[in-house]
């Protein structure tokens, strides 16, 4: 008996002593790291960093260039600053993939859709044909603008409502979006529209088990799947009828849309694939649009609810430019005050505590000696670097025009408008792999926001400040709270 008691203590001796040699001789064991790092006490630090990840960045990114956090399933490394930031960016397509990485944070073949990564034929249309024709779609936008809004905020200007801002916002989004993706009347449809809208939220519903759980549990859930077959039921017949005028007519015919749709008909063909590819890619498109464009517009009436002095100034600036340039793309482009303050309200919260997230394909040195071995995934800190006092003077502190008193002469106006990004700006990504979306969105949130600043007061319930957000892992959620909305009594033409 003695004998296997001994037997047992030298084989678990063997075990922990080679588990040390190979957290020791580790790649990744050089770089500093957040949290305990020592085998097994690592998910501790995981744990730590589901909880606690805004605390866990900001410290990283104060004390180290490079630093690393723990997951449950592979360490993450952060980059911290601009020049590092920048460095990043510019990490050559052959040795670091953007695509792999955002499949590795948003495990999208299991919570989206299982051939988008491979094909992301919705990048093309939305960064191509959707962004060029912006100006030509913003009629049809601002139409579903007028209608929704009073459905969705039923308010008089006699009595205030509560209104509970995420859900409405992420309705309003939906409506407004599928108004170009799949157009009327099914972008008024309440079972289309239940669909896209759950889709948003069990996705990532879906990346909250899985950051907990080994990674083929994914097979398991169904919530993907099931969005998948209830859209193809919905827009398959018209990407049939579609494809029918194509073989017939070629790439042109008397009455050719020119939508969504179509742009993503002609660019599956491109690439020899399915219509099962043109129904993942709608439906990823959903995601992208609801998910990121309500939590940014619920930011934004949280904050100027809490902050009424901005009221004023902005609905005078929105007025002035609607009486001279109408209700046009044009005109919210000029709107340099709204502008500022949704890029603000993006920089002290955002969606998300990282950034130009790269998944290394070839080992890696950066420029201070990090040593990055093939399969690392980096990201940069997007939260600290909108809070470091090199980029930003009073981080910590709400200035709604911070970007409108810079946007003097030259290059200034360009730099500091809400879509663009920099070493400094990073809630888009930055580069050629930023967000191709943004312009569609930006264009889409401050019209709505614009719209809202003429027809509506809001104001949250006496007592109650701006609602804190929500960190699981390094996505921020915004609270779900309530606002208090009324209808303005005199409204501008």
């Amino acid at each position: 008996m003695g004998d296997v008691v001994l037997y047992v203590y030298v084989l678990l001796g063997t075990i922990v002593a080679l588990y040390f040699i190979y957290w020791n001789t580790h790649p990744l064991s050089s770089i500093p790291t957040i949290g305990p790092s020592l085998p097994l006490l690592s998910y501790l630090g995981a744990y730590r960093y589901y909880h606690n990840a805004r605390e866990m960045l900001l410290e990283g990114y104060k004390k180290h260039k490079t630093f690393k956090v723990p997951l449950l399933a592979q360490w993450l490394v952060v980059v911290s600053g601009s020049e590092m930031n920048e460095e990043l960016r510019k990490v050559p397509d052959t040795h670091a993939s953007f695509m792999q990485a955002a499949n590795d944070v948003f495990l999208s073949k299991y919570t989206m859709a299982p051939d988008i990564n491979d094909h992301p034929i919705h990048i093309n249309v939305i960064r191509g044909a959707l962004t060029r024709n912006l100006g030509v779609l913003f009629g049809d936008i601002l139409d579903e603008i007028r209608i929704v809004f009073p459905e969705a905020i039923p308010a008089h200007d006699d009595d205030w409502i509560p209104i509970s801002v995420l859900h409405t916002m992420a309705h309003v989004i939906s409506r407004a979006s599928n108004r170009i993706f799949v157009g009327v009347p099914l972008c008024r449809d309440p079972e289309y529209l239940s669909l896209v809208l759950n889709y948003a939220f069990d996705v990532s519903r879906a990346r909250d088990i899985l950051e907990l759980v080994p990674g083929f549990v994914g097979l398991f859930l169904p919530w993907s799947r099931r969005a998948l077959r209830r859209m193809a039921a919905y827009i398959t017949p018209i990407i049939r009828e579609r494809q029918r005028y194509l073989d017939i007519h070629g790439g042109d015919w008397p009455d050719k849309p020119n939508d969504f749709i179509m742009w993503m008909i002609e660019e599956a063909r491109k690439t020899g694939k399915d219509i099962n590819l043109i129904v993942q890619a709608v439906l990823v498109s959903n995601f992208a649009a609801i998910h990121t464009s309500s939590h940014s517009l619920t930011h934004a009436i949280y904050d100027l609810a809490h902050r009424s002095e901005y009221l004023q100034p902005l609905r005078e600036e929105v007025r002035a430019v609607v009486a001279e340039h109408g209700w046009t793309k044009l005109a919210i482009g000029k709107m340099w005050k709204l502008d500022s303050f949704m890029r603000e309200s993006q920089r002290v919260n955002g969606i998300s505590g990282i950034s130009v997230m790269r998944k290394i394909l070839q080992d890696t040195t950066l420029r201070d000696g990090t040593y990055l071995p093939k399969g690392t995934l980096v990201v940069a800190a997007a939260h600290a670097t909108h809070l470091d006092s090199e980029h930003y003077k009073n981080p910590n502190v709400f200035d709604g025009f911070r970007f409108s008193d810079k946007r003097t002469e030259g290059k200034q106006r360009i730099k500091h408008q809400y879509v663009n990004t920099s070493a400094e700006f990073v809630a888009f990504g930055n580069g050629k792999h930023a967000c191709p979306g943004r312009f569609f969105a930006v264009n889409e949130i401050k019209t709505m926001m614009a719209y809202i600043l003429l027809n509506y007061d809001f104001k949250f319930e006496d007592g109650v400040g701006r609602p804190e957000n929500k960190w699981i892992w390094h996505s921020i959620f915004p609270s779900n709270t309530k606002v208090l909305f009324r209808r303005r009594k005199i409204i501008p033409n």
